[in-house]
């Protein structure tokens, strides 16, 4: 069966050396699929070209509230831009990473909630699901998606371990997707996070280069590390690790419509 990992960022420059290299020991390591997510116009067409040269790869586009452009106008040309890479490519399999992050940003809040909603309508204007990135974010978040109805649904990538965000995103019809931060020595409450989401809602994922899970913390990630994620996730929920492998292929495949 292997491992799919559903969000990672091989188009990040810290591959720019090796990345070829890296993606055959990924492949080799049992991760036999795994997405590269775009956050930006050039992120998202790499993500694009990556995904057609290998065809365990898939990719997401869009412009994620970190990198959205300081005018409504230059938003507005780059949303044109994501809308026509995932309508011309086969590979792309959702819009995203979207959202909102006001741990990062808070002086453009309005405009990231334009660049949230309008991402959703291309979403559902090419019968996509999205994948959203939410920090110091999560009541907006929640409300936009009770008033925006998001069609294909999607996942919450790199959730954060927010019981009501869970429990919220969980009624929305959202999947959840936990990564290294689910392993970390401080993370107290990883059992009880874990053990809100249902067998078929739940994803694993890098969000490599970044996020390490123990026992790598620090050091550049890879999709290799995903097992670390699907491991804790086992030892909580009492399965085995093939079994989390197995729950969380079907459900990656099943959002994305593999």
């Amino acid at each position: 069966m292997g491992l799919f990992d559903s969000h990672s960022h091989l188009n990040d420059e810290k591959f720019n050396n090796d990345r070829d290299i890296i993606i055959k020991q990924i492949h080799e390591s049992g991760v036999t699929n795994f997405i590269t997510a775009g956050y930006s116009i050039q992120s998202s067409k790499d993500a694009v070209d990556i995904s057609n040269k290998y065809e365990f790869i898939y990719a997401t586009v869009g412009v994620s509230p970190n990198d959205i452009p300081q005018t409504e106008g230059e938003l507005w040309k780059q949303l044109v831009k994501i809308k026509e890479l995932a309508n011309k490519n086969k590979k792309v399999v959702a819009i995203g990473e979207i959202g909102l992050d006001y741990y990062w940003n808070t002086d453009n809040k309005e405009l990231q909630k334009k660049a949230f909603i309008e991402q959703i309508k291309i979403a559902n204007e090419l019968n996509l699901p999205i994948v959203i990135h939410t920090r110091d974010a999560i009541m907006d978040t929640i409300q936009i998606l009770k008033e925006n109805n998001v069609e294909n649904k999607g996942v919450f990538h790199c959730c954060p371990q927010n019981k009501e965000l869970i429990k919220e995103g969980l009624k929305l019809g959202f999947y959840i997707s936990f990564a290294g931060p689910i392993t970390f020595k401080n993370s107290k409450n990883a059992s009880e996070i874990i053990n809100l989401v249902p067998n078929d809602r739940i994803l694993i994922e890098t969000d490599s280069p970044y996020l390490s899970p123990e026992p790598f913390r620090g050091t550049r990630n890879t999709p290799i590390n995903v097992r670390y994620i699907a491991q804790k996730i086992a030892d909580c929920k009492g399965l085995t690790l093939k079994e989390v492998e197995e729950i969380t292929m079907s459900n990656t495949k099943k959002i994305l419509k593999i």
